[in-house]
């Protein structure tokens, strides 16, 4: 990238943030013609003021369109920079169990470390804080990967195992953030380190993993046959299935094919995979957190709310948001509620309610401010808000659209 023209920059950032010529053009307020010859370098780019523009829209350091490494951020939420994104992509694009293949590998962590490791990690994304993890992440990427090369024997199946789960953890926070193709690429290799673990479950919720980065991409209805398909296969067959792990993966496979189902606006497969998650949900009895899903009857409640926000029936969603029971809900992780919020705050401005929409997003920020200011999605929220709010906002709206960087 340092060697590329700038031109030949703008058109790899454009082209990462799925931006054709024409909405670029159209958001910089030039022709698509200027734009192209940009892009191929014979209009030259030399006012500063149109550089800073160009890089605002393509969210991006100025920096990096000239050629030069950002600065690195120093505000407490850095929720991800460039230079993150790059090194979680180089640790994602090693490939140390084939260099063992061929050579001794270098001496593995202990596996008690990397338990250690990959439950904080764990943690920390239930908890919302997205900047502490992805600063963490290409460091635990590299060990998981070592140690997944350098153990043999009886040890081979854990080492896999928490290979899979940081396989995870790194695809449910770049997707969050925005970056969905690595998000996919991570997940993809989750699948494939969970069958050499030889995990089932541990499989089927990298599935999710996977069907939620299609969903992102724009993929929903391969996402949706994918979900169904994988739960079908850890369908409870009878009470020696029904144990609490393999209920609470097939439980979310069916919530995640729901999700989809309502992207691509399959109300009644919605409904179906609702229905069967809801028999899940009952069987399990109450909210728990096997394998990381977080899954019972509260957060079934959640994505029957999500999924009515994707069918566009923001009040349906109010609904269900309403008739939460508040103790079983503030049980959640603060990411699910956080998570929630959000969805709640478009809910509200799909009904035009800009005021409470606002408020979801204050509370959800109260709750996992990485939730609220480093997402995308609540990027587009806030400036639905501003741009629908009557006179000035209110000052704590103002306050938070300053620190997510939104402006009208």
């Amino acid at each position: 990238m340092d060697e590329l023209p700038i031109g030949r920059r703008v058109a790899y950032w454009r082209a990462r943030r799925k931006m054709s010529q024409q909405v670029f053009a159209d958001r910089l307020g030039k022709s698509k013609s200027w734009v192209d010859k940009v892009e191929r370098g014979v209009r030259r780019l030399d006012k500063f003021s149109v550089l800073y523009e160009i890089a605002d829209i393509l969210q991006v350091d100025v920096q990096l369109l000239l050629g030069k490494d950002p600065e690195r951020r120093t505000d407490a939420l850095n929720c991800i920079d460039q230079i993150e994104v790059q090194e979680i992509r180089a640790a994602l694009e090693r490939y140390d169990s084939m260099s063992a293949y061929f050579d001794a590998a270098p001496y593995p962590p202990p596996l008690v470390d990397m338990r250690k490791a990959v439950n904080h990690a764990w943690l920390t994304y239930q908890y919302g804080r997205y900047g502490m993890l992805t600063r963490a992440l290409p460091k635990l990427l590299r060990d998981a990967q070592a140690a997944d090369a350098g153990y043999g024997g009886d040890q081979a199946k854990e080492a896999a195992h928490l290979l899979g789960q940081v396989y995870q953890i790194a695809s449910s926070v770049l997707r969050k953030l925005g970056e969905c193709e690595l998000a996919w690429l991570a997940a993809d290799r989750s699948m494939a380190v969970a069958q050499r673990a030889d995990d089932q479950l541990l499989a089927g919720i990298a599935t999710t993993r996977v069907c939620n980065a299609l969903v992102a991409m724009g993929r929903a209805r391969p996402a949706l046959e994918l979900n169904v398909t994988i739960a079908n296969r850890l369908a409870p067959g009878g009470p020696h299935d029904a144990e609490p792990d393999r209920l609470s993966v097939y439980g979310m496979l069916l919530l995640q094919g729901a999700m989809a189902a309502a992207r691509i606006g399959d109300s009644a497969t919605v409904d179906d995979l609702f229905n069967g998650a809801h028999e899940a949900a009952t069987l399990l009895g109450g909210d728990q957190n096997h394998y990381w899903t977080s899954f019972g009857p509260t957060n079934l409640e959640l994505h029957r709310a999500a999924a009515a926000v994707e069918l566009g029936d923001g009040g349906r969603a109010v609904e269900i948001h309403q008739g939460i029971p508040e103790p079983a809900f503030n049980a959640l992780l603060p990411e699910r509620r956080a998570h929630h919020l959000l969805d709640i705050a478009r809910g509200y401005a799909q009904i035009g309610d800009v005021a409470n929409a606002g408020d979801m997003l204050l509370r959800g920020d109260r709750l996992a401010p990485s939730e609220i200011r480093c997402r995308p999605i609540a990027h587009e929220v806030m400036s639905d808000v501003l741009r629908r709010t009557r006179g000035a906002p209110p000052p704590p709206i103002a306050e938070l659209a300053e620190h997510m960087g939104v402006g009208v």
